[in-house]
């Protein structure tokens, strides 16, 4: 479904992503985690063609970005991280300007926004103005739209970036509900249990460069299913363990606060990079 090869981005003297290779199949649902100016976001705008890159090359069902920009376009579905909601509109004419965009015939048009209403449970507030929408509401919206013309790739850039936790759980539903429906998904997120609950694999990034990739189970266990997480000489520090006795044995030769719980995948990355994923 995507293909990466070799993609460079770089803004003058800095190398934003970095000799970037990447597969995704058709139907997988994928994860990019990595900190603050890791290059997620910078490698989602390429493939959503928003950013030219330096070099390398994007295919989607097996066409190249470079010589079918146009048809490739029209095969992606992009959730930004900043809202592209027309404010002073309802849903329902959000939906009707995205549809008439993409050149939808009206018959089309109308059967699949009332398609997406009811997919994204916004069906009794089609004719409310966006504006009086909970920040949820205008999340769910923002999907509708991307889904609209029916792509074959769905690109999240951070789609619950300000949610309440409540929030942000409810739109893990909907977007488990893509994932049974089969679409490919390439997500970025900082938060850590999104991409262990949503994603078949993984892939943490950072400075540019794609330093490990897995399933988040796969991940987890190449650093030890236990954590020992302890506050000494003025930080908090992590040990991994196998075994959780093992783990025990250890938190009992410290002092002070200590914590034993199972590995997650920020784990996994301030092993490999001493960074947190959330920064």
């Amino acid at each position: 479904m995507l293909i990466i090869k070799n993609l460079i981005k770089k803004y003058d003297s800095l190398t934003a992503v970095n000799d970037l290779n990447l597969e995704i199949k058709k139907g997988e649902f994928f994860g990019l985690l990595g900190p603050n100016g890791a290059g997620k976001s910078t490698t989602i705008r390429m493939i959503s063609t928003l950013t030219p890159k330096t070099s390398g090359d994007i295919i989607i069902n097996n066409k190249s970005m470079d010589r079918n920009l146009r048809e490739v376009k029209m095969k992606i579905g992009v959730v930004p991280q900043g809202n592209n909601l027309e404010m002073e509109m309802t849903a329902f004419e959000n939906l009707e300007l995205h549809g008439r965009l993409y050149n939808m015939p009206k018959d089309i048009r109308r059967k699949k926004i009332e398609e997406i209403l009811e997919f994204i449970e916004l069906k009794e507030r089609a004719n409310n103005l966006v504006k009086e929408y909970s920040g949820g509401m205008k999340r769910k919206l923002m999907i509708g739209m991307a889904l609209m013309h029916n792509p074959d790739l769905l690109l999240l850039d951070e789609p619950t970036v300000g949610l309440d936790a409540t929030a942000r759980r409810r739109m893990w539903d909907l977007l488990k509900r893509l994932k049974d429906e089969g679409l490919t998904v390439l997500l970025t997120t900082h938060y850590i249990e999104e991409a262990e609950v949503l994603c078949d694999r993984v892939g943490l990034i950072d400075g540019g460069c794609l330093i490990e990739l897995d399933s988040p189970k796969n991940l987890i266990e190449k650093v030890g299913k236990y954590t020992v997480e302890y506050y000494q000489d003025g930080e908090t520090k992590e040990r991994f363990f196998e075994k959780k006795e093992e783990a025990a044995t250890f938190a009992s030769s410290l002092q002070g606060s200590v914590n034993i719980r199972p590995s997650n995948l920020e784990d996994v990355f301030i092993k490999l990079t001493n960074k947190r994923v959330v920064i």
